[in-house]
């Protein structure tokens, strides 16, 4: 996995696709936050805003 996100910012840094990043980005923070929702109380209260 490591040596996936090396492999991928190098990617990144030679073709310079930097846009790649904000969208990177985002993914990650919705995936960070399903995993925190899934395992909330609160979680009833997000799910319709999915």
């Amino acid at each position: 996995m490591i040596e996936f996100v090396k492999d991928f910012f190098g990617f990144m840094m030679a073709r310079k696709t930097y846009w790649l990043l904000p969208i990177l980005i985002v993914f990650l923070l919705i995936g960070l936050v399903l995993i925190f929702v899934e395992t909330s109380p609160i979680a009833p209260f997000i799910y319709p805003l999915f």
